[in-house]
């Protein structure tokens, strides 16, 4: 004997199986009640099928005078100084990194910088620590 819902028959059991296959199976799924127009369009014929990220590096438009490395190194800098820091001399910078829980090797590149100097912006910083900025175009 095949044991049922004791609330529905088996044809309402079924419906309301059909109903939330979509919410269970996800998206690709038959039945699913995702917009169509919702769909990402299929490649065409002749068009390749398309990647999460594209090949070789990720950024382009980077500023003239620097790589892609440069500026994420840059940012990543960027990230553990806030601008209360700013302006500030070596120890004011170490401090504010620390601060921010810089990695080792960021603070230790702060401790680099010369002593009596006040820096106004990441990019003299940046610069002071012996690295490219971008050049500016005239």
């Amino acid at each position: 004997m095949e044991r049922g819902s004791s609330k529905h028959g088996p044809r309402l059991d079924d419906e309301m199986e059909s109903e939330v296959s979509g919410l269970v199976q996800g998206p690709g799924a038959a039945g699913s009640r995702v917009n169509e127009s919702r769909q990402p369009e299929p490649a065409g014929e002749d068009q390749p099928e398309p990647k999460t990220a594209p090949a070789g590096a990720l950024r382009s438009g980077n500023p003239q005078g620097m790589s892609s490395d440069d500026v994420e190194a840059r940012s990543r800098l960027g990230r553990f100084i806030t601008m209360t820091a700013l302006p500030g001399d070596r120890e004011t910078l170490v401090a504010n990194a620390r601060d921010n829980e810089a990695p080792a090797d960021l603070v230790a590149e702060l401790e680099r910088l010369p002593t009596g100097t006040r820096y106004q912006t990441v990019s003299e910083i940046w610069a002071a620590l012996g690295h490219r900025n971008e050049t500016t175009r005239w």
